[in-house]
């Protein structure tokens, strides 16, 4: 494997502590299809782009595949550009616990790091009015 420049040489890192809460949950999922994490973005969310994590059973057509710890990962080529160089972690803090997702291209981000903004020039693709949503909530 060859080692990248610059972070944003690569399209998007998994940690390790990512990688093993995703095999994990994936070896609690009951629909043993699924087989790989797809990463997405999705208009939406108080900031214009809100991430989507999510199991899947197979890559699409076109999508961009990587690997991490034994992980599986999905990009869809819409995606890809916004989530070039992001990094997905798990925290298990007192304070904050989840999947984390230190994205590079985001000018901005919601409060809860659930949706972010890009830099002026970038279109969200048609967003959906509303606010942080669910994805604040913990």
């Amino acid at each position: 494997m060859e080692i990248a420049e610059r972070p944003t040489d690569v399209l998007l890192t998994l940690t390790p502590t990512a990688a093993a809460k995703v095999r994990e949950l994936m070896a609690e999922e009951p629909d043993a299809d699924a087989t790989v994490l797809r990463v997405a973005i999705q208009g939406g969310g108080c900031s214009g782009f809100q991430y989507g994590l999510g199991f899947d059973t197979a890559p699409g057509e076109g999508d961009v595949e990587l690997e991490f710890e034994g992980v599986r990962v999905v990009v869809d080529p819409f995606s890809a550009p916004y989530l070039q160089g992001a990094t997905i972690d798990f925290l298990t803090g007192l304070q904050e616990s989840g999947f984390k997702i230190d994205n590079p291209n985001a000018a901005s981000s919601c409060g809860c790091g659930h949706s972010f903004q890009v830099a002026e020039g970038e279109e969200a693709p048609e967003a959906s009015a509303g606010g942080c949503g669910s994805g604040c909530s913990h």
